[in-house]
C-alpha cells in the first residue's frame, strides 16, 4: 500500500504540473479502485492531494510568466458558490451515480478538448496575441458574465466530484477565453489551489468528511509524492508545444473515463 501511494502519488503529481490539470481525475478513481477508499470519502481526500500539488506546481510556473493571476483570480472567486452547492450535493448521491456521473463527464470534455486541438479555430500565435491583449484591457460585460458562468459551473464540478476542477478548468480558459494550452495549464494551478481549499473546507464544517489514521498517512505519502512529481511536470511544459499539450490531455481523460467506467459496472 505504501509504495502503491508512492509510485502513484508521483505520477498524479507529474499529470498536475504539466497539464495542469488531471490530479482529481486521476486520484479519484486510484483512491477508489486501487487504494480501496470509499467513492465518496475519496472525493474529499482528492481535494487534499490536488491542492497540494497543485500549490507546488504554481510556484514553478509561475517563474516563466504563464500564470494569469487577476484572471484566475476572479474566475476562482466566481465558482465558489457552485463548490459550495456540489459539496453540499455530492453526499446525497449513491457511489454508483457518482462514479458514472464521473466518467460521462470525462468522455464529454475529452471530445470537446480533441475536436478544438484538430480543428483550431486560429493560429497559436493569435491565440497568444489574444490572450495578452485580454490581460491588457479591461473586460467586457459579456466576458465578465461567461467567466462567472463558467467558473459556476467548474466550481460545481470541483465541489461534487471532489477534483481541482482542472479538467474543466483549461479547456474553459482555453476554448472560451481563448488562452492556448500553456497559459491555460498554468492559470488553472492557481484557480485549482484556490477551490479545492474551499471545498475541502466546505466538507470538513458540513461534517462530511472524516479521515481516519490510516486513511490520513495514505493520504501524506500520496500528496508528499505527488507534489515532488508536480515540481518535476511543471518543469517538462517547456519543452512541448500547446498542441501536444491538449492532446495528451485528452487522450489522459478518455482512458480515465473508459477504465473507471470499466471498473465501476464490474
Amino acid at each position: 500500500m505504501i509504495l502503491h501511494a508512492l509510485l502513484i502519488g508521483a505520477l498524479v503529481g507529474v499529470v498536475v504540473g504539466s497539464l495542469g490539470a488531471g490530479g482529481g481525475i486521476v486520484s479519484v478513481p486510484i483512491l477508489v479502485y486501487i487504494l480501496g477508499q470509499n467513492p465518496h470519502q475519496a472525493t474529499g481526500l482528492s481535494l487534499i492531494i490536488v491542492g497540494l500539488t497543485a500549490a507546488v506546481s504554481l510556484a514553478t510556473r509561475a517563474r516563466s510568466g504563464s500564470v494569469a493571476w487577476r484572471e484566475g483570480t476572479i474566475f476562482a472567486l466566481a465558482g465558489l458558490a457552485g463548490t459550495w452547492a456540489g459539496a453540499a450535493l455530492a453526499p446525497l448521491v449513491s457511489a454508483r451515480t457518482l462514479m458514472l456521473s464521473f466518467c460521462a463527464l470525462l468522455g464529454a470534455v475529452a471530445i470537446f478538448m480533441v475536436r478544438s486541438q484538430l480543428h483550431p479555430s486560429a493560429s497559436p500565435s493569435s491565440h497568444e496575441a489574444g490572450a495578452q491583449l485580454r490581460d491588457q484591457r479591461s473586460w467586457t460585460l459579456a466576458t465578465v458574465g461567461q467567466v462567472v458562468a463558467l467558473a459556476t459551473l467548474t466550481g460545481f464540478l470541483t465541489g461534487f466530484f471532489g477534483v481541482g476542477g482542472g479538467f474543466a478548468i483549461v479547456p474553459a480558459l482555453h476554448l472560451a477565453l481563448r488562452y492556448p494550452m500553456r497559459r491555460a495549464s498554468a492559470t488553472s494551478l492557481l484557480v485549482m489551489v484556490i477551490t479545492a481549499a474551499f471545498g475541502l473546507a466546505s466538507r470538513t464544517l458540513s461534517g462530511t468528511l472524516t479521515i481516519t489514521a490510516e486513511a490520513g498517512a495514505m493520504v501524506a505519502l500520496f500528496a508528499g509524492a505527488s507534489m515532488v512529481g508536480g515540481f518535476v511536470g511543471a518543469r517538462l511544459t517547456a519543452r512541448v508545444s500547446n498542441r501536444v499539450l491538449g492532446l495528451v490531455f485528452a487522450a489522459l481523460l478518455i482512458i480515465v473515463a473508459a477504465s473507471t467506467l470499466a471498473a465501476t459496472l464490474a
